[in-house]
């Protein structure tokens, strides 16, 4: 009945330490995708106001 017991709290314990990985590689997925969504923003941003320039000169 010991050994149950030990054994159930090792599983409590590497159940928390899983939940704080998850909680880590959560946070970095959304950094990434963070970074990826400013970067697309800033490197098509131009070109995206080029272009609506462009259509919106000869309406005037």
């Amino acid at each position: 009945m010991q050994e149950l017991m030990l054994l159930a709290l090792r599983f409590r314990r590497t159940d928390a330490d899983e939940r704080g990985a998850t909680l880590v590689e959560y946070a970095l997925l959304v950094t990434l995708i963070a970074l990826v969504c400013f970067s697309a923003v800033t490197i098509l941003g131009s070109s995206v106001s080029t272009q609506f320039s462009s259509i919106n000169d000869p309406l005037r």
